[in-house]
């Protein structure tokens, strides 16, 4: 195959181009906004290791499987493995592979766009300098008031999925890879702006050691299981965006040298955002696992007390928009390429695609206010004190159920104490993606690249020129990968 095999998307302009929409898939929401919350959940340092084993060790070799199934088929994640499975003679079921990839980015494309539309209304916010001069009390209540408002964050949502389907709806050059050529330096630029800002804070130094400090004792099995999902989340790994972009890629670029540049930025944008945010988390006494709000509450508080902040403030959550735009274009990208291999036309598939995700991202719209009693998978532990004080304790799992009517059962008992703990339509799918669906399909992606693809087809598309980094990659991905992901899938799953 050559470069003249376009396929019937489009190709990029060339190997930096594939770099920035890689990297702009990668970079999004994961970085700024998750990677910070779930590290201060997970207790600093210890989890960024853990992280950082992650990416390097089974994210990026799977990364560089999934581009390389895209760039030699120039198909849909669908239809590239049914080819692919065919042409290997593998078991059918790795067909699922592209499919499982779609529904999990169709799932994750209904969340995603409802956070990215906080940013959208931050923007605003910004602008009309509602932040200058207020402290972390101010801040938490207008993102309270934010999320707790079902309509306003409908609106946000419709928004922000318009702008996800205008771009995909153009197509691959005119719309996506056009934007991010300007774009995505631009966020760069201004996370290291944030970043000096960052070192005059009395703060940053105790963020320094929140986040590099090793304290090993505050990992859990659930830290392990944690990483390795965000790691494929924000690499946008087992959803097939990064094979859709891969069939889009030039023949004669090395997919090594340019996926391990996609680990990095990707990874440096996150540890960045970690040390601006958590410096200003400990420069205004705000609590480092306060949850998903972490970035709505903290940056907020550094522009409205810094020179220019508004103007500052209102560029970077123009970015953080860009970005988040940047990565929904892509998880969109693999079903509408897809629907169009089937004949539907680029605009129909679009908005068919992004309509249906559009309602059912009404739901996670709903779980943080009117819906955000009723959740999943709850477990409710309580000790009772019987009559002659001996403790003892007692455990129920309901599979849905409204929690406010627990809680009202619960304490007409004679439970001393009892704690409940559910998911939230958000919290399952979320859940389900990133700890279940992605995981799985990166170990699916790994077993067969590794076993079942040819290995002179695999050594002819990976064009890694240094034979000895192919050996280790293709060793990496045969049993490191799959035994890794395996094990903290199977936790996942059981604990």
């Amino acid at each position: 195959m050559s470069d003249q095999k376009r396929g019937m998307h489009g190709i990029w302009s060339g190997r930096w181009t594939f770099i920035l929409a890689a990297t702009g898939s990668a970079v999004g929401l994961g970085n700024l906004w998750k990677f910070p919350y779930i590290t201060g959940e997970n207790g600093g340092g210890a989890f960024v290791l853990v992280y950082l084993a992650c990416i390097f060790a089974v994210g990026i070799p799977i990364m560089l499987a999934e581009v390389l199934l895209g760039r030699k088929t120039r198909m849909s994640p669908i239809n590239a493995m049914a080819k692919m499975t065919e042409d290997a003679g593998a078991p059918k079921f790795f067909q699922g592979i592209g499919w499982m990839g779609a529904v999990s980015g169709f799932f994750i494309l209904s969340f995603y766009s409802v956070i990215a539309g906080w940013s959208l209304a931050y923007i605003l916010k910004l602008a009309g300098g509602d932040f200058a001069g207020t402290d972390a009390a101010f801040a938490g209540e207008t993102f309270g008031n934010l999320v707790s408002d079902p309509v306003g964050l409908t609106i946000w949502h419709s928004v922000f999925m318009l702008l996800t389907g205008f771009v995909v709806a153009r197509g691959v050059n005119k719309g996506l890879e056009a934007a991010l050529k300007v774009l995505m330096p631009l966020l760069f630029v201004l996370l290291l702006i944030l970043f000096g800002y960052s070192l005059t804070t009395p703060g940053f130094s105790q963020g320094v050691h929140f986040l590099f400090d090793f304290d090993f004792s505050k990992l859990s099995g659930e830290s392990f299981v944690v990483a390795l999902g965000h790691a494929f989340f924000t690499l946008s790994l087992g959803m097939g965006a990064i094979m859709a972009y891969g069939a889009y890629m030039p023949q004669d670029q090395s997919l090594g040298k340019t996926i391990l540049w996609v680990g990095v930025l990707d990874t440096m944008v996150a540890l960045v955002a970690g040390m601006v945010i958590f410096a200003i988390v400990f420069s205004n006494g705000l609590e480092p696992s306060s949850g998903p709000g972490l970035m709505f509450q903290t940056l907020p508080l550094a522009f409205g007390n810094m020179v220019g902040g508004a103007f500052f403030g209102t560029v970077f959550f123009i970015l953080v928009a860009v970005a988040a735009w940047s990565s929904a274009i892509s998880i969109a990208e693999p079903a509408v390429a897809w629907a169009v291999e089937k004949g539907f036309g680029r605009i129909s598939a679009t908005a068919a695609v992004c309509g249906f995700a559009w309602f059912l991202g009404l739901g996670t719209v709903l779980s943080f206010n009117d819906w955000s009693t009723y959740q999943a998978f709850i477990f409710i532990s309580e000790i009772s004190v019987l009559e002659n004080l001996e403790e003892k304790t007692h455990a129920a799992f309901y599979l849905f159920a409204n929690t406010d009517v627990l809680k009202a059962e619960y304490i007409n008992t004679a439970a001393v104490t009892y704690e409940i703990k559910g998911k939230t339509f958000f919290d399952t799918l979320d859940f389900l993606t990133a700890n279940i669906m992605l995981p799985l399909g990166g170990l699916l992606i790994a077993i067969f690249v590794g076993w079942f693809a040819s290995s002179d087809m695999v050594k002819k598309e990976a064009n890694i020129q240094n034979e000895t980094l192919f050996n280790v990659w293709r060793f990496v991905l045969r049993y490191m990968s799959p035994v890794a992901v395996s094990v903290i899938f199977l936790h996942g799953l059981l604990f």
